[in-house]
């Protein structure tokens, strides 16, 4: 069947959607990093399942190991990707232990090995993980495959990252949602009414914002209950990084409603006995609804910042519990870096997940004037 030509008549009566999907889906930047969050994302979902190890399983042996160097050939022969085990060994010269590969036996990586156990989606009961290190030539075991190095340890700093990844691209998210919700109800509010409510609104948008973020963050985070559970403080990280965003959703709604407030369409829809919430939700907000959206995306890099910096900082989660904010806060000893640059791997996602983002934030402010 042939493909329906695409017309000027189809361009102009299309929905302000389309047309921004259509301009968003030839923005090739946009796309790409929305591919990139989409596997960071998928990656995070089924992290149990792509990371050979769990957060309590530890090797003292491989502390600050460097990743670990995956050959194929072994004694001139191609037997596949495989590891050596390590054994410590003491430098003559400078009397250190060292760690250097026992290349008698090899162990090969295998894929969709059996290990610890975990709950798909927290519900099914599985124990099987995408790859992994079976048993030795000569029957050995004992053999550790760490992508990325181990941390101080002897954790695998792979494995950390995929399950931190699910705190470090979640709370943002959830924060971010949260405070897009109260920047157009609270703005909503403030631009329609106006009056002594949208003076007392903005008046506390300024005190949030005069105070710097660090010191907020440290308040904020005092008033936590100290030992509580991982969940717990999920919960009250989500919470926090709201009540700090929300602040520019507001601004930018306000001054959206301060401009389309006394249009004709609102002047007859209250002439209709229309209720002040009808105007606002049905006539007044789907009117810029693309540029929330794209606020909204703009939004969540901060969001992820923030709860780096939280955990960085020592002011959210917690280690055994892990996030990229608490991988690079083990890893902030200048010499201990210097020793081990391998620790410093976690910053490389964040870095990438803020610019994917941006990227997209910046594909979708392009969009949401389509006739540009």
């Amino acid at each position: 069947m042939a493909k329906k030509k695409k017309t000027k008549e189809d361009y102009y009566l299309a929905s302000q959607w389309t047309l921004m999907a259509r301009k968003l889906r030839r923005h090739k930047l946009a796309r790409v990093s929305l591919f990139i969050l989409a596997i960071l994302y998928l990656g995070a979902l089924f992290a149990d399942f792509l990371a050979p190890y769990s957060l309590d399983e530890f090797d003292g042996l491989y502390r600050n190991s460097a990743p670990t160097a995956i050959y194929t050939i072994f004694e001139g022969e191609h037997v596949g990707p495989h590891v050596y085990k390590l054994d410590k060994a003491i430098d003559k010269k400078t009397f250190e232990v060292q760690l250097e590969p026992d290349l008698s036996e090899y162990y090969k990586i295998e894929w969709f090995v059996h290990g610890c156990e975990y709950k798909i989606l927290g519900l099914i009961p599985c124990d099987l993980h995408l790859f992994g290190v079976g048993q030795g030539s000569n029957g050995g075991t004992g053999a550790k495959v760490f992508l990325f190095g181990a941390d101080s340890l002897g954790r695998d700093i792979f494995s950390r990252v995929l399950l931190g990844a699910r705190i470090s691209l979640s709370i943002p998210f959830a924060s971010a949602i949260i405070s897009f919700f109260l920047g157009v109800a609270i703005g909503s509010i403030s631009g329609y009414f106006g009056g002594v409510i949208d003076i007392v609104i903005q008046r506390i948008i300024e005190v949030i914002g005069a105070v710097p973020q660090i010191p907020l963050w440290m308040a904020l985070s005092a008033a936590i209950p100290a030992g509580i559970s991982t969940i717990k403080m999920y919960f009250y990280m989500t919470i926090i990084l709201s009540f700090i965003n929300w602040t520019g959703m507001a601004r930018v709604v306000r001054g959206k409603m301060l401009s389309l407030k006394n249009e004709d369409y609102v002047m007859a829809a209250r002439l209709s006995g229309v209720s002040t919430w009808s105007i606002i939700w049905k006539h007044l907000v789907p009117g810029f609804m693309s540029y929330l959206i794209v606020s909204l995306t703009l939004g969540i890099p901060g969001s992820i910042v923030g709860e780096t910096s939280m955990s960085y900082l020592g002011l959210g989660i917690k280690s055994p519990a892990t996030s990229w904010g608490v991988l690079l806060q083990e890893a902030s000893s200048v010499t201990d870096v210097a020793a081990n640059p391998h620790k410093l791997i976690p910053i490389i996602f964040v870095t990438i997940t803020v610019l994917a983002f941006n990227f997209l934030g910046d594909g979708m402010r392009d969009a949401a004037d389509p006739y540009k």
